[in-house]
């Protein structure tokens, strides 16, 4: 039987950096293990994503995420001109959000993810009725059967993945598929602070001394633990492909939803948050990325959770400790899992995992439903 969820450990070395940031200013921090550790939120790493380069080229454009309803209908209306008129955007939109009389100033009452075919869906149904339709029973039969407006929904695939919570209106609430974990230093860290000016070019010409600013920056550097689990089964529920849960997936609604896992083990290991980057340039790619088909999440944050000591570097240790960790949950529960794993400068690996010398080996492993190939 396929193995329903796909477990991502990733591990990521952070030069100097201050990657997400509290209302302070101070760098968002977690106490695991009795000590302090540097903390990158999972919505933070979910926009970075989201918003990416590679997220736009391979997967295609994200959700629009927003309260200003009317600002939506502005976009919406040039997005879909020639398709629909501004009279049934606007009406469609009125639908998905209930809200009677959007004007441009309108706003929900909390951000949601808008897609534009989910409201070219709507509109279509508007264009094709001769007479007023029922909104509550249009909302029956979608509650009944969501499959042809989860793939219009579906092509703003952050939001089959991430999932969506709406509380009015026809907009759906939707069961995310992958499940982040906020980031964490696999050790302590201690914060340093840096003291910054900016010079006033034209008073300094002057002949004053002194600065025209002065404030902090916390900032550190760290080994991060990168979590994420996709369940495989919601995301081709999530993509129209299936009627529900209890459904039998097919060999073609498996094979989407693996695309869609390759392009996230991707994202995992190479997307960096753009906090700060123009100070700090942490742009680092991941020097560990361990991949398990599994019969149910499984994170192995636990593995840090005495940190990790060394004189010489934590990626090293670090390495060793996850590996330690793996072994040790895979025995004591036997997990039965196919397990992938790319890695650079270290030989060390948990038993019976397949290595990959390069991520885009390990990427065709997970699109090929952890079939071995030849990767040499």
């Amino acid at each position: 039987m396929s193995k329903n969820y796909i477990n991502f450990h990733i591990l990521i070395s952070h030069s100097p950096s201050c990657l997400n940031r509290d209302d302070m200013n101070m760098q968002k921090s977690a106490i695991f293990g009795g000590v302090r550790r540097v903390r990158i939120s999972s919505q933070s790493l979910k926009r970075a994503m989201r918003k990416s380069d590679y997220y736009a080229t391979n997967i295609g454009l994200p959700s629009d995420r927003t309260r200003e309803l009317g600002m939506i209908r502005a976009r919406y209306v040039e997005a879909l001109k020639g398709r629909f008129t501004a009279e049934q955007v606007t009406q469609a939109i009125e639908w998905i959000s209930g809200t009677d009389g959007i004007s441009d100033d309108s706003r929900a009452n909390a951000v949601a993810p808008w897609a534009v075919e989910e409201v070219a869906y709507f509109c279509q149904i508007i264009a094709d009725s001769d007479e007023n339709i029922n909104v509550n029973k249009l909302k029956k039969q979608i509650e009944k059967d969501a499959r042809p407006f989860n793939k219009a929904l579906a092509k703003a695939q952050d939001i089959a993945l991430s999932g969506r919570m709406a509380t009015s209106g026809l907009m759906t609430s939707v069961d995310g598929a992958l499940a982040v974990a906020h980031a964490i230093t696999t050790h302590a860290v201690d914060a340093d602070i840096d003291w910054f000016t900016a010079v006033d070019d034209l008073v300094a010409d002057g002949g004053e001394v002194g600065a025209g600013h002065l404030n902090t920056q916390e900032f550190s550097s760290g080994v991060f633990y990168r979590y994420a689990s996709l369940n495989l089964k919601q995301l081709q529920v999530n993509l129209g492909l299936l009627t529900d849960m209890k459904s039998e997936e097919t060999a073609d609604s498996r094979k989407a939803a693996l695309e869609i896992a390759k392009h996230v083990l991707h994202m995992l290991a190479t997307i960096v948050p753009s906090a700060k980057q123009q100070s700090f340039a942490a742009y680092n790619l991941a020097d560990y990325a361990l991949v398990t088909f599994s019969d149910q999440p499984v994170s192995l944050a636990n593995a840090f959770e005495e940190p990790v000591s060394s004189k010489n570097g934590f990626l090293s240790a670090s390495v060793e400790k996850l590996n330690n960790y793996w072994r040790t949950v895979h025995q004591g529960y036997g997990l039965n899992e196919a397990t992938g794993l790319f890695q650079l400068g270290s030989d060390e690996k948990p038993d019976d995992a397949e290595t990959f010398k390069r991520l885009r080996d390990l990427e065709a492993w997970v699109e090929s439903d952890a079939k071995s190939s030849d990767h040499e």
